[in-house]
């Protein structure tokens, strides 16, 4: 009794002093996330919510941030808090001295202007001035800055159960802080563009002389001292002394100068300057290896431009590949934020996807955006109205390692955990955290029906040994950017090096899969393994000019090249599928700068009875065929589908290009979408008129379920699906089904799975979750409208079918109705199906 009493006793004293996971507890499941929990989760805070310089406080603060987040916290094996002190002149400007008054990010506004703090015109916008966040803000010096980091450690470990890592960052902007250091004594390192001219730091800049002692150069910085040595000198004291973990370096900088420009120092948006990529590439690796001298063992988190692998090295020559194989122990960028701001959640997808297809490690990171510091806006609550389609789109997304290993997000961040007054409304991790965790229950766990083959190592290899082609390798990203953003469904990417090594290990990996795929280069190994995969039953979609194409391949399109032409076209398509009140144009403009040349394409043997022309491209007298279907009996069921590909957008100023007006010119990158339905994935948008903007989808697969998320910038729109093995029915909702879609009307944001599809030609059908009642269980799923149905049913990876359960026009304790299904055509993938079914339908597993 007293061992009893005693154990409880020490039992009840670990719980109160928060150490709760040395407590042994049986009998609870604490797989959490089958399996998917995070490597860790960053919480990103300013020192705003810090009002008070008072120990006591501080500790309050650092309470609540990790308790609010703490649902979520615990499916991660490590936390961490990255802060936002000032803009990276904290680390500039250290000096060794704990006692050193610190300049942060007490501001709401740009205090890098001509505008004094607190002063000019009301008719200023903040990006032209700045306010103090609160009055009277607190005065910090490095010394409490240490305590802070010490105080998050310490209370993150005794909340959370465990280790709590701190990051710096360095922005090289003026957004932050007020920065005497870049603005004032050293303006020679600005270079970027991108808010003002000579407004961001150049990693590649170097300095001039300084007398001034600095903690890494107490007697001076000597002049031409790189930027990279003096920042890495610098960061290597400042990390150390104060107690920091690794350093996030924001806002494109290493990758560049022009982070979120759609040109740079390669293309200025009229011609592309191919002989400025070898001195800017060895610039760029300048910085890393002297930063990297300097600093040699924190690791490194980087922000990332704006844009994707392809462009950022066509337009500014950022040669990912280099820093990625550099040995930096660096994290890869993780997707921007900008999607929250211009709803560009192609580009988003595009440049998150793209610098995913290769990577230093298997380590990447998904960021979402709560809150703003800065710019009094907190995107969950008003940018994204509290709509998650900007956690479910990006956390659709998977990629595809040489192994065959798919391969999730082992970061997570918020950005940020404190709005720009300093608060910490506890509303947004309470409304965030069970879309987070619902998204990551969901993650793909298999290829989803599209996969992107990124051609990482051939765009790098072409910039330097075919610099004629910095126009394709800066095309192909916007093409599919613009499909994305037209509803084409794409969330898979591997490798061309990848894809080739698991089809030689795994023949059949992707044969629920499309592959998309430029066109490869001529007697290459993609070229054979591309053959090969359609020549056996593969399905390929390639896209993009066909220049450099071998004979083998040319042949397996049936492509010849002609005479390139571009400018104004009338396009006609007999595959466009969207249905509008007031239709599409058919005039188009193909600019040959912006796509990758001008068009060249066409069937060679118009006779081949297995090519099918889907489009063309006509001006005056000259003819182009743009979209074609091929397949042959001897292919078993191969197929490939061919779409050159207008990128539908020019440069036309500002950041990023300018689509077409959808009023005036035909958008080409609809094709790509609407060519899926020549392998059975059908897509149909019902809208008033081409200036109502098209949703965007992610078709992922989940433990043998099929996850449909999706962006409505309208909702007026209406959706169509239709996939090779029927029309999708979404759990939980109606359907009135329409010569054999599937039609539904979404919100702003969804995300539903579908584990049935059924063939039938009209009516209305609902299929909605409930309970069997019977032990053992786990799913039960109840279709009711069925009109002599074939049903499809994609029970979850693990079950057998023994341990599926169909019954048919009865209900709990299902003493009769039993139904005889069988398993399906493995083509479609692992389900089993029930035939000429009328009425209602309900299976569990």
């Amino acid at each position: 009794m007293r061992t009893r009493l005693l154990t409880s006793l020490c039992l009840l004293s670990i719980v109160i002093l928060g150490f709760t996971t040395t407590v042994d507890t049986p009998n609870l499941d604490n797989s959490t996330l089958r399996g998917k929990n995070f490597n860790n989760i960053t919480l990103e805070a300013s020192l705003k919510p810090f009002k008070k310089n008072d120990k006591a406080y501080i500790q309050q603060v650092a309470t609540e941030l990790f308790t609010q987040w703490s649902s979520l916290l615990r499916h991660t094996d490590t936390v961490s808090v990255m802060l936002w002190t000032s803009d990276g002149s904290e680390i500039l400007d250290y000096k060794g001295k704990l006692t050193q008054p610190l300049e942060w990010a007490r501001y709401i506004g740009n205090p890098n202007t001509e505008h004094e703090v607190g002063s000019g015109p009301k008719e200023l916008s903040l990006h032209e001035r700045a306010y103090l966040y609160i009055e009277n803000p607190p005065a910090f010096t490095y010394g409490d800055l240490k305590f802070i980091i010490q105080t998050l450690k310490e209370t993150g470990k005794r909340i959370t159960g465990k280790p709590v890592m701190i990051g710096a960052t360095f922005d090289p902007g003026p957004e932050f802080a007020k920065s005497e250091f870049k603005y004032k004594k050293h303006p020679e390192i600005l270079g970027g563009n991108a808010m003002g001219h000579k407004t961001m730091v150049s990693c590649y800049s170097t300095l001039n002389a300084d007398t001034e002692a600095y903690a890494g150069f107490p007697k001076g910085i000597p002049a031409n001292t790189p930027f990279g040595t003096f920042l890495g000198r610098q960061s290597q004291h400042f990390l150390t002394d104060l107690g920091y973990d690794y350093i996030w370096l924001s806002n494109g900088f290493g990758f560049g100068v022009e982070g979120w420009s759609s040109t740079g120092a390669i293309f200025n948006g009229k011609a592309f300057a191919p002989e400025k990529l070898a001195n800017t590439k060895e610039l760029i690796a300048g910085f890393w290896n002297l930063f990297r001298k300097e600093c040699p063992a924190f690791q490194i988190q980087t922000r990332g431009t704006n844009l994707s692998t392809g462009a950022d090295l066509a337009r500014d020559g950022v040669d990912l590949k280099q820093i990625y194989g550099g040995h930096y122990n660096m994290l890869p960028p993780p997707n921007s934020p900008w999607a929250a701001l211009d709803g560009d959640f192609g580009l988003e997808m595009v440049g998150y996807m793209s610098r995913m297809a290769e990577l230093p490690d298997e380590r990447y990171l998904f960021r979402y955006y709560t809150h703003d510091p800065w710019w009094v806006n907190s995107p969950w609550l008003d940018r994204y109205g509290q709509e998650p389609h900007d956690i479910y789109l990006p956390m659709a997304v998977a990629r595809i390692n040489a192994k065959g290993e798919i391969k999730l997000p082992t970061h997570l961040n918020f950005l940020t955990a404190d709005n720009s007054y300093g608060e910490m409304p506890a509303q947004v991790p309470d409304e965030v955290t069970p879309h987070i965790l619902k998204a990551r229950y969901d993650a793909p766990t298999a290829a989803g029906p599209l996969v992107w083959v990124y051609p990482f190592d051939e765009y790098h290899s072409w910039a330097y040994k075919q610099p004629d082609r910095l126009p394709e390798i800066y095309y192909g990203d916007w093409l599919i950017r613009q499909a994305i953003n037209n509803g084409f469904p794409l969330n898979t990417i591997t490798s061309t090096g990848s894809l080739q090594k698991v089809l030689a290990a795994k023949p059949a990996y992707f044969n629920e899969s499309i592959l998309i795929s430029i066109v490869p280069e001529a007697g290459s190994s993609l070229e054979k393994t591309l053959i090969d995969f359609v020549q056996t039953g593969g399905k390929l979609l390639v896209y993009g000019p066909a220049d450099h194409a071998g004979t083998a391949f040319l042949n397996l399109l049936n492509l010849q090249n002609t005479t390139a032409i571009d400018g104004e076209f009338q396009v006609n398509s007999t595959i466009t599928l969207d249905e509008l009140t007031k239709k599409y144009p058919t005039k188009i403009i193909h600019n040959a700068l912006f796509s990758g040349g001008g068009i060249a394409t066409q069937v060679k043997n118009k006779a081949d009875a297995g090519t099918k022309v889907l489009a063309k491209m006509t001006q005056a007298s000259n003819e182009r065929d743009v979209v074609w279907v091929r397949e042959k009996p001897e292919w078993k069921g191969g197929k490939v589908a061919y779409v050159r590909g207008t990128n539908s957008s020019k440069f036309t100023g500002g950041k990023l290009l300018t689509p077409d007006d959808p009023e005036q010119l035909f958008t080409g990158p609809l094709l790509m979408r609407y060519v899926l339905n020549q392998f059975g994935l059908d897509y149909r948008i019902d809208k008033r008129n081409p200036s109502v903007k098209n949703p965007v989808l992610t078709i992922s697969r989940g433990s043998n379920g099929f996850f449909f998320s999706g962006y409505c910038p309208n909702t007026t729109i209406t959706h169509r699906f239709k996939l090779p093995q029927g029309a999708p029915i979404l759990t939980g909702y109606e359907t009135e089904l329409a010569n054999g879609h599937s039609v539904y009307s979404m919100p702003k944001a969804w995300h539903r799975e579908s584990r049935v599809f059924i063939d039938q030609a009209d009516g209305i059908v609902s299929c909605q979750e409930m309970t069997s009642g019977v032990k053992h269980m786990k799913r039960c799923i109840r279709l009711m409208g069925l009109k002599n149905a074939t049903v499809r049913i994609y029970p979850d990876d693990d079950v057998t079918e023994q341990g599926l359960n169909v019954y048919s026009n009865t209900s709990y304790p299902w003493k009769k109705g039993q139904t005889a299904f069988k398993l399906g055509d493995k083509k479609y993938g692992k389900h089993y199906v029930v035939e000429n079914v009328t009425g209602d339908l309900v299976a569990f597993w």
